[in-house]
């Protein structure tokens, strides 16, 4: 883990960021740890199963489902398009959260730029290279105005080990909803339970309200 990844002081705030660096809303909060969770000043590695071996010469990022134009992009083509820097916390459900984390790739908004939702897409599958990996959430979570398909994280190329070349962050979700090894987005009309969400988790897993797991 580069040295970089280790915060030695307080958590990173908005103050003296650039102005064009989105600010996701729950970094301005007061007490920014959710229910029940600890700061953790590392970044911790957590998935299902390992990291997959990722070509980028063969990698492709898939948009499919109720879109009037499914499309894809290579490596080459997804890096030319429009980016941004998002500052925003990372909580995750085993209970430790990263605040302060400085996002860097393409807004999911971007993505309606390239593709027409039909008007009966409601939902988003998420679909990851390990193994077809997969995790849901509606649709205003997946177009959060804090939300991204992000390849940098702190300045640096994020790891294979933390999801990259490519990785979804939803700041406002648990961890697990912001997808490592991305591959393909799919829109969907109903909600489908991803892998985390088929074994237990929570559909919509808001840490605020503490959505780890159903019940029932």
């Amino acid at each position: 883990m580069s040295e970089l990844k280790f915060q030695s002081g307080e958590a990173p705030t908005p103050q003296g960021l650039a102005q064009d660096v989105i600010i996701s809303p729950n970094t301005l909060l007061e007490n920014r740890l959710p229910p029940r969770q600890v700061r953790t000043r590392k970044w911790p590695v957590l998935d299902a199963a390992g990291p997959p071996k990722v070509d980028l010469n063969n990698w492709a990022f898939q948009i499919a489902g109720l879109v009037d134009n499914p499309r894809s992009w290579s490596w080459q083509e997804f890096q030319a398009l429009p980016r941004v820097r998002v500052l925003a916390d990372f909580h995750c459900v085993t209970r430790w959260s990263r605040l302060g984390n400085l996002w860097e790739g393409v807004r999911t908004s971007e993505l309606l730029n390239h593709v027409n939702l039909q008007p009966n897409a409601r939902f988003v599958l998420v679909h990851a290279y390990d193994w077809d990996w997969t995790t849901n959430m509606p649709l205003d979570a997946f177009f959060a105005e804090d939300a991204l398909l992000a390849d940098k994280h702190d300045g640096e190329p994020i790891s294979l080990d933390h999801g990259g070349p490519l990785r979804l962050i939803i700041p406002r979700l648990y961890a697990w909803k912001s997808a490592k090894w991305v591959c393909k987005i799919e829109f969907l009309s109903h909600d489908k339970a991803g892998y985390w969400e088929q074994g237990g988790y929570h559909m919509n897993g808001d840490p605020w309200r503490e959505e780890r797991y159903r019940l029932g």
